[in-house]
């Protein structure tokens, strides 16, 4: 059960997409990572079952030094509310590490279509949306942050994600972030949310048999290594050319992202037969 060296390619090349995804937008990464690790797991005779979990896990593990990474480019650009992303952060961990736990009992099926459609209708909203023009509008308040981020984490935990694509269209729409500001404060509350996660899903996944090598958990080391090592240089780089687009096109590349993951999640590409 030795991943090949097609999959080892692949998984170099999805860190890189993965990397410059979450410096550039402020997302994990998910839409690109857990369809090929599925692949890669799945085509060396991993259980469809434990290949998801496993894909969940280790993305998640992958999004931490990825969004630590990005977080850092972004604050050289004074663009990281610290106090909203700690916030947010600390209460999507709890959150986080509880969705972990309903995943490891959770229909997969069941939990991906529902997250898919819940990321068409944010894509939707923020397409039609108006965002506020008046700074001072932005809300300064812990307990919202709070009520805020403890479901995103449940719903980041379930589902194996670090939570930006979820949080960036509240930051905007609810809380009155500018766009890059929510961009760069995503990168600061995915690292809370990675953590939370990550911890569950390994010890979710420690007494399952049928793991592949090298694996702690749902979280398996190598396909980290993998991922990791090429998605934390490129997370800088992502940072960077996010602050080098206007705040529209930054906007309408996040909401093209996430109906293409909305439609993956919800199925419709396999339907349509697509290779998307």
């Amino acid at each position: 059960m030795e991943i090949g060296s097609l999959q080892l390619i692949a998984l170099l090349i999805t860190g890189v997409g993965v990397g410059f995804a979450s410096g550039l937008l402020g997302v994990g990464g998910c839409f690109i990572m857990v369809p090929v690790q599925f692949w890669a797991l799945t085509s060396i005779g991993i259980d469809s079952t434990i290949a998801l979990r496993i894909a969940f896990g280790t993305n998640l593990a992958v999004v931490l030094p990825t969004a630590i990474s990005g977080a850092i480019g972004h604050h050289r650009k004074k663009a990281v509310l610290w106090k909203a992303g700690i916030v947010l952060g600390l209460s999507g961990l709890v959150g986080a590490f509880l969705g972990g736990i309903f995943a490891a009992h959770l229909p997969g099926n069941l939990l991906k279509i529902g997250f898919g459609l819940a990321i068409l209708a944010g894509a939707i909203r923020m397409l039609t949306a108006k965002p506020p023009k008046i700074e001072k509008d932005l809300v300064e308040n812990n307990l919202v942050y709070i009520l805020w981020g403890f479901p995103l984490g449940i719903l980041s935990g379930i589902i194996g994600i670090g939570g930006g694509v979820l949080m960036i269209p509240v930051m905007v729409l609810a809380l009155r972030f500018k766009m890059h500001q929510a961009v760069g404060t995503s990168t600061a509350l995915m690292i809370f949310a990675a953590i939370g996660g990550t911890l569950s899903y390994v010890f979710n996944g420690l007494a399952v048999s049928g793991l592949p090598p090298y694996s702690v958990g749902y979280v398996n080391l190598w396909q980290w290594i993998l991922l990791a090592g090429t998605s934390v240089p490129m997370a800088q780089v992502g940072a960077r050319a996010a602050h080098k687009l206007p705040a529209k096109q930054l906007k309408n590349l996040f909401i093209a992202v996430m109906i293409y993951m909305g439609l993956k999640m919800t199925g419709v590409f396999a339907w349509l037969h697509l290779p998307l």
